[in-house]
């Protein structure tokens, strides 16, 4: 109660388990108490909207969009800007306000969250804060609020997913109406732990048919990946780096440095974007910079180029790149130059003159490449193969080794568990984590490399779809598949991918490196019981329990 601040939304918390003065992932406490009151504010829109629909009033697609991208803002490592959180709350208390008046029932009806009314301060914003906190309600049961807390932070990755295929001009209706009813429901004091936790399995659902969306929206727009060799090598001449996730923002930019003579490098979780044809077919996209994420510090440490964060994941800028780091989109750092959107369209011209200014590398670097783009579509094109491969003996398994990375001790447990796969298995990677291994040679089976990148963790659809391909073309189900998940998890895109692997019934992952500090024992032997989540132990001896032997 007296804290400064609580969060204990992501796998960095301090302690495993909460931040109370400052978060671990750079926020102030002023940032997470305004964080605590967007959420506060979306419950009072879901209530509100949740009522509307059962009524059969539609909603608006700005309502829609917002409440995405809300959500989306308050994900770990996204936006660190105070004043652009005073936006979006002022903006949450115009639509509430907007919805109340549709709905013609008397103000001493509603719950708190819908009456409540947005002060005109940020500094009164900071002290009603307090009572949008997670421990603020001291009598609430704890394993209420852990799964309370499970489905926020599910609905803030599907937010971030949903805003992607937004963006790209596709939505889904189901997609959009949950965030009403999730939001409606975790202010609901009738609703029990079972009922909550089938919620949380209905979100899964919910969540696979949104990271479907997305996947139609990326190949839809930029084509099918296809296996493509990514330098990962400096170039001489100016650049400009792309973190995040966005590609609609790498295209942009792509075509507005088109024969200007600068170099375009990916970052982190924009790698994958280097096998879609309609972003791959620009030579000036010559490759990907650095490694995951949470060395970016160290990375982007005095370069003489820029950087564009188009999304997650953002860390406090150095003062070396203070003045070549840009944000757009949702992401946001106090004093850091940010590029909007307008009519449509966003101008990088600032971005692209100060390259220019900089001048880059000087030289050239030894060529280094690594082998991207095995989406679900080149890997399912080759099934034929991989069906033959494994009833010949050649694979004899597959292994998903993915998530989120992180800074965490103990994150080493997964390259060393890649080290150590048999060469007679396959490694399906997707998301950051495959820094931890994806630049090693670990050889190939046939025409196969041993580690095929799906993807993004956006693109974790496609993982879904070729597991479920496989667990078709053996006639089993996806638990009898010589398949097994080993997942790093960081944020809440991760939490969202867990519970959608969840409610389609797949069993025995293994998860790390710590289990989750916001699920109670209760809940976790729940999820021990019924899918036989596993804790990761060591690589030796979760390959032998694995494989037996």
């Amino acid at each position: 109660m007296h804290n400064e601040m609580f969060c204990f939304q992501c796998e960095q918390t301090i302690g495993g388990k909460g931040c109370t003065k400052v978060g671990n992932c750079g926020k102030d406490s002023e940032v997470a108490a305004l964080q605590d009151l967007l959420i506060y504010q979306l419950k009072g829109i879901g209530y509100c909207g949740q009522k509307l629909l059962e009524k059969g009033i539609k909603i608006d697609d700005e309502t829609d969009k917002f409440i995405m991208d809300a959500a989306f803002s308050t994900l770990t490592n996204v936006n660190f800007d105070p004043e652009r959180f005073v936006e979006y709350l002022r903006k949450a208390q115009e639509i509430k306000e907007c919805l109340k008046k549709q709905l013609l029932e008397c103000k001493n009806h509603f719950p708190e969250v819908v009456s409540y009314t947005l002060p005109a301060t940020k500094e009164e914003m900071l002290k009603d804060a307090k009572k949008a906190g997670i421990m603020y309600d001291q009598t609430l049961d704890a394993d209420i609020r852990s799964l309370r807390e499970m489905l926020i932070y599910g609905m803030k990755g599907m937010g971030a997913y949903g805003h992607h295929a937004h963006v790209l001009g596709y939505k889904d209706e189901t997609v959009s109406k949950f965030f009403y009813k999730g939001f409606a429901a975790v202010i609901n004091e009738g609703l029990t732990v079972d009922d909550l936790f089938n919620l949380i399995m209905e979100f899964g659902q919910v969540n696979l048919k949104c990271m479907e969306l997305l996947d139609k929206a990326n190949t839809g727009s930029y084509g099918n990946p296809v296996p493509t060799q990514v330098s990962i090598t400096k170039k001489k001449g100016p650049f400009i780096i792309v973190s995040g996730h966005d590609l609609k923002d790498l295209k942009e930019l792509l075509e507005q440095t088109e024969g200007k003579g600068i170099n375009i490098y990916t970052h982190g979780e924009m790698l994958p974007a280097h096998g879609y044809p309609e972003l791959k077919k620009y030579p000036h996209l010559v490759g990907n910079f650095g490694g995951a994420w949470q060395d970016q510090q160290k990375e982007f440490d005095g370069i003489p180029g820029c950087i564009l964060m188009t999304t997650n994941c953002l860390q406090k800028p150095r003062d070396s790149y203070r003045d070549r780091i840009f944000t757009t989109s949702i992401v946001g750092w106090p004093e850091i130059t940010h590029i909007r959107e307008v009519n449509g369209k966003k101008d990088f011209s600032l971005i692209i003159n100060k390259a220019f200014q900089l001048g880059g590398f000087t030289e050239d670097e030894p060529e280094q490449k690594i082998t991207v783009g095995f989406g679900h579509n080149a890997v399912l094109s080759n099934a034929d193969k991989i069906i033959d491969a494994v009833k010949n003996g050649a694979i004899k398994h597959f292994f998903l080794i993915g998530g989120c990375d992180g800074a965490r001790p103990g994150r080493n447990y997964f390259t060393e568990f890649a080290e150590k796969t048999p060469k007679d298995t396959i490694i399906l990677t997707l998301a950051c984590g495959k820094y931890r291994f994806n630049k090693m040679n670990l050889g190939q089976i046939g025409e196969f490399p041993r580690v095929l990148d799906v993807g993004q963790c956006n693109d974790s659809f496609g993982a879904i779809r070729i597991a479920l391909a496989l667990a078709d073309a053996f006639k089993c189900g996806v638990n009898d598949l010589p398949l097994s998940l080993i997942l790093s998890w960081y944020e809440q895109k991760a939490v969202c991918i867990l519970i959608t692997l969840l409610s389609l019934g797949i069993k025995d992952i293994r998860l790390g490196p710590t289990l989750p500090a916001f699920i109670t024992p209760n809940i976790l032997q729940v999820l021990i019981d019924k899918f036989g989540i596993k804790p990761i132990s060591t690589p030796d001896e979760d390959l032998k329990a694995i494989l037996g032997n």
